[in-house]
């Protein structure tokens, strides 16, 4: 439950200062669940990107990447063992020092309430994927125990949209502690529901951060190879 008041910011705590203007007199005003302040520190990712994990083109060296792709991700797709699989990472923020401090409180200090403020801007890019089966990514049982929640999950049932968690965990090492030709030669580390019929169908991985891609690469790989026609995935940061 979330102790401060609905007038108060989910990050900062602080009161929110309604917006004065002529468009807000006229215009229905959405609620705000973050101050000004904050929002302003959320680095919407725009320009020109890499084509497949959305790295913005004028934060890295020309000598970094490769036509439309990034260095890392053009590494990616010459590799015949992961290329083609993950079709499209769509981030939604840069992942700076203040989003570093929101997601490592929403991720590793349960402040599960921030799944809300992440859900407004969530909702309307789910809403252009559409139709998709959506698929988080999913925690070890000791990492769930840990956390006390799955925050892909959570940014899925916040917007408004049912999770289809197909996917299990296999594997619980911290990716986050291995270098990347670590994380590439890794064995599987999900297993997918052979119950369920995927032949066809188009699927959209959400996950928190896009690093290297290997976790996403992992999901989607398996998920193509039991039948999926294509496999995006949506992200708060890069």
């Amino acid at each position: 439950m979330n102790p401060f008041p609905q007038d108060h910011c989910l990050i900062c705590h602080e009161i929110i200062r309604p917006t004065i203007g002529w468009r807000a007199i006229f215009s229905i005003e959405t609620e705000h669940l973050i101050c000004h302040p904050c929002e302003r520190k959320l680095e919407k990712i725009e320009g020109e990107t890499c084509r497949i994990c959305c790295r913005p083109f004028r934060l890295i060296d020309e000598k970094y990447r490769k036509g439309d792709l990034c260095h890392d991700c053009f590494r990616w797709e010459e590799d015949v063992e992961w290329q083609g699989y993950l079709e499209k990472n769509t981030a939604l923020f840069l992942y700076n020092d203040f989003l570093k401090e929101v997601i490592a409180k929403f991720k590793f200090r349960g402040d599960y309430v921030l799944a809300k403020v992440f859900a407004q801007f969530f909702t309307k890019t789910l809403d252009q994927l559409a139709p998709a089966i959506l698929v988080p990514i999913p925690l070890s049982e000791v990492r769930l125990y840990e956390r006390g929640f799955n925050q892909a999950v959570a940014l899925l049932v916040e917007s408004g949209f049912a999770p289809s968690e197909i996917l299990t965990r296999i594997h619980s090492e911290k990716q986050s502690k291995k270098s990347r030709l670590e994380r590439i030669h890794l064995p599987q580390v999900f297993k997918v529901d052979t119950k369920i019929t995927l032949e066809g169908e188009r699927i959209v991985l959400i996950d928190d951060i896009y690093t290297t891609g290997s976790t996403l690469r992992h999901a989607a790989k398996l998920l193509k190879q039991a039948g999926a026609a294509s496999i995006q995935s949506l992200t708060i940061a890069r």
